[in-house]
């Protein structure tokens, strides 16, 4: 197939253009007429190549689209539908109020597809990298129901409240981390430059280190002459361990493990479930059958024990009944989420309540955020001090020495 650059003009007289996809110039013009415009002018593109585009296409191999680029072409998407805006201007409209040169050319991508024939869904599902299952199933349902404007609101919900939890989780631990960067800096510091020259002072006075200063000059003199196998030993422990957590056997056990672990096992577990009620209420409410619905949700999931759980939900919701049932049999899932779906299913609000649970363990992710930040911040402080405490404390004590030296 080749492709067209075409400009046509609608009802009012005002013109249009684009590109096309497409066998021939009559098929061009057939499309052009179904959307009730009129061509003007039909032209056959010619790809040119040159040094500087080249250079640009290499530039945009190495950039990559992140979930906040999909959630803000989804939110301009949505505002644009909603206004009454014809789906191929406002993709046209989001491509160009996109920033990222590598969002940019999949949106002008699919707006070509759509323009050939192509269904929205289907153009954004050629993207899978990009666009989730859920992302491609969601904008079908709206499709094929005619309310596409309400599914990409729902949609740009979604997104927006899985990216404020996720950025919840890591701002969380920015401090942590900054905290134990600098404490190695001043101890690598210290260690590199300081201490050696106290161990020069006491070699030509003929005199022994203090005992914990001996302790850390071994330690550090240790470590540079085995620095390479130290490091080489722990990239080798952690590619066996990463090769092994690749398997499914791995994978499910680690899972498990951490699960179980004292707190953060309840924290990964709230976040699970947050992210199956949100998914699986924002699909069902948008037209998407309850088995393919629970299907899609399996593969959003990142925990493993959680996500094979689902098989058995799945078996039984085929067989007909309701979902807290076999949610509340897998033993996975909190007496609080079970007994609220229950009581949606009861009462006819199911997707309803779905999300009330994803907004309740939303909320108790935040919290427990917030309660495990307050006891891991004064814990590194202190750790951090212990460990700059005992350099300072080592050197202190061979400048006393020094003082009680004979002259």
């Amino acid at each position: 197939m080749a492709k067209f650059t075409y400009r046509a003009a609608d009802q009012n007289g005002k013109h249009q253009t684009g590109i096309m996809e497409a066998p021939n110039e009559a098929y061009v013009i057939a499309k052009i007429r179904e959307q009730n415009l009129r061509p003007l002018n039909i032209s056959k593109s010619e790809e040119k190549a040159n040094r500087f585009t080249s250079e640009i296409h290499l530039g945009k191999i190495f950039q990559r689209v992140a979930r906040r680029d999909v959630m803000d072409f989804t939110a301009k998407l949505s505002t644009l539908a909603d206004a009454g805006v014809q789906l191929d201007r406002c993709l046209a409209i989001s491509s160009e109020l996109t920033e990222n040169d590598k969002m940019r050319d999949i949106i002008k991508e699919v707006r070509r597809n759509v323009q050939g024939g192509s269904s929205f869904a289907d153009a954004l599902g050629r993207h899978p990298k990009v666009f989730s299952r859920l992302y491609v199933n969601m904008i079908r349902s709206g499709e094929a129901g005619g309310v596409l404007e309400s599914i990409l609101q729902r949609l740009s919900g979604f997104l927006e409240s899985s990216q404020e939890l996720r950025e919840e989780i890591v701002s969380a631990s920015v401090y942590p981390i900054l905290l134990i960067i600098v404490g190695a800096l001043v101890v690598g510091l210290m260690v590199t430059f300081v201490l050696p020259k106290f161990t020069v002072i006491f070699e030509n006075m003929g005199a022994d280190l203090p005992l914990a200063t001996r302790i850390l000059v071994d330690f550090v003199d240790f470590f540079k002459r085995s620095w390479f196998f130290v490091i080489g030993g722990l990239l080798l422990v952690y590619f066996a361990i990463n090769q092994y957590l690749k398997t499914d056997e791995g994978r499910l056990k680690w899972d498990k493990f951490k699960l179980k672990m004292p707190v953060a096992g309840q924290l990964i577990q709230k976040i699970e479930i947050a992210r199956f009620a949100r998914t699986l209420g924002t699909l069902v409410r948008s037209g998407v059958p309850i088995l393919q619905a629970l299907s899609i949700v399996k593969d959003t999931l990142t925990n493993e024990v959680i996500a094979s759980s689902l098989l058995n939900v799945y078996s039984r919701l085929k067989e007909g009944g309701g979902l807290a049932t076999p949610l509340k049999e897998t033993g996975c899932f909190p007496a609080l989420a079970v007994h609220m779906i229950a009581v949606g299913e009861e009462t006819g609000s199911f997707e309803a309540m779905l999300l009330k649970v994803a907004d309740t363990y939303e909320r108790d992710v935040k919290i427990a955020i917030q309660r495990a930040m307050s006891l891991v911040e004064p814990l590194l402080i202190i750790v951090m001090g212990l460990v700059v405490g005992f350099v300072v404390f080592a050197m202190l004590l061979a400048v006393f020495s020094i003082s009680d030296m004979p002259l």
